[in-house]
């Protein structure tokens, strides 16, 4: 029980200085001017899985999108650019601050914690304030207004979601996100492997995984479901555009009849 209130203390605190940190700042200004921008239209959040392919991303150029990571992967095969640049993995930020600089997107949404606490600096950076669920929370929440926080869902699409929701977006599509890993925690905190499985769209992508941190699906589909759920509840949807994989939280659609 001791163990449990330390543990509750600690994240309040935690949360509290980060807040301070972010008011302090003038970041929030900026956030408030993405307020409803886009509101009625639609946007695609690609996610980086073995199923993205470059004729897809070719049928996006016209079209506002949101790029992760190591998405910069790809460029080399495309002319398609994302709109938005998203990543709040430390380990994956600290391993590739330079590919991230020389990206030459407008607008890179980056967790402060990166820039505050570890001394990182991302050229063209939105940073905003990013809320860890407490241990005894299970299911993360939904953030109404990324101006004062976005929640965590181990999964830097859900941070998108969270964004893209704010700005308006009336439809977001999800390509690329296939929801499985070669390697990955399940629900009883085992590291599960399986050698037949593919984690992203080139093998380069993540050829210091002994060094990433190892996904969490379980934790991941709780927070689509909080996606899903506040979508229905605040008039805005949802859909899975990729080819195959696993997640089926969103209802399917088919990529190509977007274009017809």
């Amino acid at each position: 029980m001791l163990k449990q209130k330390l543990g509750w203390y600690r994240y309040k605190l935690l949360k509290f200085i980060s807040l301070i940190k972010f008011r302090k700042s003038n970041y929030a200004d900026v956030l408030i001017g993405f307020k409803n921008k886009y509101e009625g239209q639609r946007c695609f959040i690609i996610g980086n899985g073995p199923s993205l392919n470059v004729n897809d991303l070719e049928k996006l150029k016209n079209e506002i999108t949101f790029g992760f990571n190591r998405i910069y992967y790809i460029f080399n095969k495309t002319d398609w650019r994302p709109t938005f640049y998203c990543s709040e993995d430390l380990k994956i930020i600290q391993n590739s601050v330079k590919e991230i600089n020389d990206l030459d997107i407008k607008d890179k949404f980056i967790p402060l914690i990166i820039k505050e606490d570890y001394g990182i600096n991302i050229d063209s950076a939105i940073y905003f304030n990013q809320r860890y669920k407490p241990e005894k929370q299970i299911v993360p929440s939904f953030s109404e207004n990324i101006v004062k926080k976005i929640d965590c869902g181990s999964t830097v699409t859900y941070t998108a979601i969270q964004i893209a929701a704010y700005m308006g977006f009336k439809e977001i599509y999800l390509i690329g996100v296939d929801h499985s890993f070669a390697r990955y925690i399940n629900e009883k905190g085992e590291i599960v492997e399986d050698k037949n499985l593919k984690d992203y769209f080139c093998e380069e992508y993540n050829k210091d995984k002994e060094k990433l941190d190892i996904p969490t699906t379980v934790v991941s589909t709780l927070a689509y479901q909080k996606a899903e759920e506040y979508s229905r509840q605040h008039g805005f949807r949802i859909y899975n555009a990729t080819r195959g994989g696993k997640l089926e939280v969103f209802e399917r659609v088919d990529f190509d009849k977007l274009f017809d």
